[in-house]
């Protein structure tokens, strides 16, 4: 199972941005996350949170898909 956590190192590698932009971008979801109500870990982001704001989806790949469960339309 992958780290719940994406570190600065990895938001860099993902979106091929610095490292300072990527403690940036941490530090604006981490507020985000703050305002909600959440614990946050400095240098730190909730990974499903990461790709639900990047990408609209909490899945790495960007599939945006919806699945139904049976019986909802």
């Amino acid at each position: 199972m992958k780290n719940r956590f994406i570190c600065a190192e990895e938001v860099a590698q993902e979106l091929s941005v610095s490292k300072p932009y990527a403690y940036k971008l941490i530090r604006q979801l981490n507020e985000e996350l703050k305002e909600k109500g959440f614990i946050t870990i400095s240098g730190r982001v909730n990974r499903q949170y990461f790709y639900e704001r990047l990408y609209g989806t909490g899945n790495p790949q960007g599939d945006t898909t919806m699945s139904y469960k049976a019986g909802q339309e």
